[in-house]
């Protein structure tokens, strides 16, 4: 694990509609409306935190974001920091601690954060970070088939014994995240291993094998041709 740690949130003004779009696309990705982060060394003693609300530029909050989140654009235009000021502190603490940048549900964070880099235009250096997602570190503790993963505040009631209070403030959800990694890295349920195995690409799947009754038909209509033959083979010389 890197010497450093850095857990990050955002939130957003909706999810996109296509997640394999180019950044380029503006209508089919939201924009970031509040940012947090905090930098922990790899023992768990606190280095940095940082929280911006990012000032709107010309796009619409979605309704179920503003319920979710609270945010509005009105707060936004009052309290936040210009978009290319936040993105590049953290571009800086990024370059600077060379961290694993931890998230819980990091495939959002993840597009998000290099979205926010593009449009800041700066350099993503994420993308030569290792990552680490903790929704996908918790998956074995789902007990019930309908959900595949556990939210931020199922996670931390689960390890805590408690609810997570304000969530969905991004500061407070990374304050979270860096708890809930933490205790799973006491517990054994995250290790160096696991940690490797989110860098890796998933394996290829494999060639599915037909079933064996199938093989088994086969086999018996083999056997009959085969009968079949020497029986005609047999009459043919009795001729």
């Amino acid at each position: 694990m890197n010497a450093y740690l850095l857990f990050v949130d955002t939130e957003t003004s909706g999810l996109p509609k296509d997640w394999s779009m180019p950044y380029s696309a503006r209508d089919n990705w939201p924009h970031i409306v509040q940012v947090a982060w905090e930098i922990y060394t790899r023992q768990g003693e606190l280095v940095k935190s940082r929280n911006f609300y990012i000032k709107p530029s010309d796009y619409e909050m979605s309704s179920v974001s503003e319920r979710i989140h609270g945010i509005s654009l009105a707060f936004l235009e009052e309290n936040g920091a210009g978009r290319f000021d936040a993105l590049h502190t953290l571009q800086q603490d990024l370059t600077h601690f060379q961290p694993l940048v931890v998230g819980h549900f990091m495939q959002l964070d993840y597009k998000m954060l290099g979205l926010g880099f593009y449009r800041a235009g700066l350099d993503n250096p994420l993308e030569q970070l290792p990552t680490f997602c903790t929704m996908l570190a918790s998956k074995h503790f789902v007990r019930e088939a309908r959900h595949r993963h556990l939210r931020l505040g199922e996670l931390y009631m689960r390890l805590f014994g408690e609810p997570l209070q304000h969530e969905h403030n991004a500061l407070i959800d990374a304050q979270a995240t860096a708890r809930c990694f933490f205790e799973l890295w006491h517990k054994g349920d995250i290790d160096e291993h696991s940690i490797r195995l989110q860098q890796e690409p998933p394996p290829p799947l494999p060639l599915r094998r037909r079933p064996r009754s199938y093989r088994r038909k086969l086999l018996y209509l083999a056997g009959f041709l085969l009968v079949f033959c020497l029986l005609y083979l047999i009459a043919l010389l009795m001729l």
